[in-house]
């Protein structure tokens, strides 16, 4: 039976202690200093154009979507910095820049986020290693993660004992919400690189009870849902030539809730398919400032898509196939060629009176062979199916975009 490399990355919410029982070699990788870093604004535009690309590949008119394209994109550029040649070129096609620049804009975002309780972004980032001999790892490959992602490094003897270490670590980075990632670790598992992302944060002005009423929610094929609707008065109103919405910021204003309505007439499914990335970013970065009387329904849902297919059919397929994908730089099987066999993403995310919880996992697993002018008020109540984004204001960067077509 064929060996396989898994390679773990991982986006979720907030953070919670438990044991990690193996040794953190980074000690020995330390991450060098004077790492050249880039500009983190110019990592919305490219976030934007990848999200919305990936967003529409994903999306499925017949249930909520959501993805978190930071998570997505980190997870593709630290296996990237494992590609060579034919195989990196496609990957840097898709991810719309090179992997250096990624890297550089990943550090940059990472150390410029803020440290706030009230409104948080956070991520995290390790690496794990099998010892069995069969398997050599790049030691340049584990340095450029150290150096770029700050990853953990841990070389373990994948047994029980490393699948509980690496549910704990997950449990740790995720303050619970994603407990668990993996079952046992298949004798032919070799690398498991694992990103967290999470995010909580309050609104700026959290819902009051007489804000909050009994509303209808009306789905594509005419069923009706009652909820509970959260209405505010916003200043933020977004409009383009198939749909209104608008942006509801949080704590400290650093991050926002993004909402879009398709007209009347327009379905989900054919706004979805007008989104660009270059109109989506030039929208939020210049919001009208417009009242925009504003309902947002109260809603929880996880999602989960096997994105494989998704990313070979937007311009990557070597990285997918066993005869042609090259993956040295990451390191070496004496079994066979090395190439990404499975990209599994799951999300969750949580919107109520107090604010939002979201996060992400995405699972890539390797085989080794086989002041505005006033205006009238707005009006945009999402009581039929809609878009929405989480997005950070300073750069414009949506790390979460997705919809919701039914409220259970």
């Amino acid at each position: 039976m064929k060996k396989l490399i898994a390679l773990l990355i991982l986006s979720a919410i907030t953070l919670t202690a438990c044991g990690v029982n193996t040794p953190n070699l980074t000690d020995g990788i330390t991450p060098r200093d004077n790492i050249p870093t880039a500009n983190s604004a110019d990592f919305g535009s490219v976030i934007a154009d990848f999200g919305v690309r990936l967003f529409k590949e994903s999306f499925e008119d017949d249930k909520n979507t959501l993805i978190s394209p930071l998570s997505v994109l980190s997870a593709l550029a630290m296996t990237a910095n494992g590609a060579d040649n034919e195989t990196l070129a496609q990957m840097e096609s898709v991810l719309g820049a090179n992997v250096k620049t990624l890297n550089t804009y990943v550090k940059s975002y990472i150390e410029a986020l803020p440290a706030s309780e009230k409104s948080k972004l956070s991520l995290a980032n390790s690496i794990w290693f099998t010892d069995d001999e069969r398997f050599t790892v790049n030691d340049n490959f584990l340095q450029t993660n150290a150096d770029y992602y700050c990853a953990d490094i841990y070389k373990a003897p994948f047994n029980s004992a490393t699948c509980r270490d690496i549910n704990s670590w997950v449990k740790e980075k995720t303050d619970g919400m994603i407990p668990k990632v993996l079952d046992q670790i298949p004798e032919d598992a070799v690398m498991y690189l694992i990103n967290a992302l999470a995010f909580d944060a309050e609104w700026q002005e959290i819902y009051e009870k007489y804000q909050v009423s009994d509303a209808i929610f009306t789905t594509e094929d005419g069923s009706k849902r009652t909820v509970d609707m959260m209405y505010s008065d916003e200043y933020g109103y977004l409009e383009s030539e198939n749909a209104t919405g608008f942006i509801k910021y949080y704590k400290q204003s650093k991050y926002a809730f993004a909402a879009l309505l398709p007209n009347e007439g327009v379905t989900l499914a054919d706004y979805v398919d007008t989104l660009e990335g270059a109109e989506v970013y030039e929208m939020l970065q210049s919001p009208s400032g417009a009242t925009v009387e504003a309902g947002i329904p109260k809603f929880e849902f996880e999602y989960s898509c096997e994105m494989a297919d998704i990313l070979a059919a937007m311009g990557m397929p070597d990285a997918f196939s066993p005869l042609v994908a090259d993956f040295t730089k990451l390191g070496t099987s004496t079994r066979d060629n090395i190439f990404i066999s499975r990209v599994l993403h799951k999300t969750y995310i949580s919107v109520a009176e107090k604010g939002t919880k979201a996060g992400a996992v995405t699972v890539i697993t390797m085989a080794d062979c086989a002041a505005a002018e006033r205006v009238d008020p707005k009006s945009v109540i999402l009581n039929r199916p809609f878009v929405f984004m989480l997005i950070d204001t300073e750069t414009n960067l949506p790390f979460f975009i997705g919809t919701v077509t039914d409220i259970a």
